[in-house]
């Protein structure tokens, strides 16, 4: 059995003085004052006085080693023992073959690939616990923040086509109404667009039910039907008015 240590910096290798020192200060409030994370670089040390980590680069692995807490790039912070592991050394340098097959370094992502989820999950191969939580929580909060906005602007997407769609049929509806009022149903160019009683109940069949009717001659029996029925009280009232004259 042998030791298993996390080796944790802050991130400072911006480029710029004043972006380094934000970061520092983000840690100091975020880390050291509320207890929450940071934005951190992290590395396993086991075996050895070398610590593997991940980073990107263009071609082949981003699994790299350094001399433990001596990694120029970044601003040493402290270490962290996370356990024992149960693994050999030469178990141990085939899960680092393993990773570095799997780690390219052009897989690289800030939120959801960084090198803290490759500590976890070299940590997971070792049996023993993953890193704390407050080590990666900025990215794993901007992973899900991420992930929330891409589905609100998937559901905002599909909610604009539904809308066109429904604007297309309305428009189709209106557009036939409008042709029908201006000629005879019987001239040929109306031949095949029906009445717009009967596009007018289609319309409102297709909304209701989702079912378009079997025949146009049925939604037309039905349509007099009903204007007969509308009809009649009318009669009932005209012969009442001559009556009572």
């Amino acid at each position: 059995m042998t030791q298993v240590i996390l080796h944790i910096y802050d991130v400072t290798n911006s480029g710029s003085d004043k972006t380094n020192n934000t970061i520092l200060h983000i840690n100091k409030i975020f880390k050291d004052g509320i207890g929450l994370g940071g934005i951190f670089h992290s590395a396993v040390q086991v075996y050895g006085d070398e610590e593997w980590s991940f980073g990107y680069c263009e071609q082949g692995t981003g699994v790299f080693s350094c001399p433990s807490g001596k990694n120029p790039m970044y601003t040493y912070r402290e270490s962290v023992v996370l356990g024992e592991t149960n693994s050999s050394i030469f178990k141990v340098n085939q899960i680092l073959r393993e990773l570095s097959r799997e780690w390219p370094g052009n897989s690289y992502d800030l939120l959801a690939k960084n090198c803290n989820h490759f500590c976890d999950e070299f940590c997971e191969r070792l049996e023993v616990p993953k890193l704390p939580g407050w080590v990666n929580r900025f990215a794993n909060a901007g992973d899900a923040a991420m992930e929330v906005a891409g589905n609100t602007a998937l559901r905002l997407r599909q909610a604009k086509t539904e809308i066109v769609s429904a604007s297309k049929v309305a428009y189709r509806f209106l557009l036939g109404v409008a042709n029908n009022a201006g000629g005879s149903p019987e001239s040929p160019g109306n031949s095949n667009r029906g009445t717009p009683r009967f596009q007018g109940t289609w319309f409102k069949n297709l909304v209701t039910t989702g079912a378009k009717p079997s025949s146009s001659s049925e939604i037309e029996n039905q349509d007099e039907d009903r204007r007969r029925q509308q009809q009649s009280p009318l009669r009932q009232n005209s012969r009442s008015s001559l009556h009572d004259v």
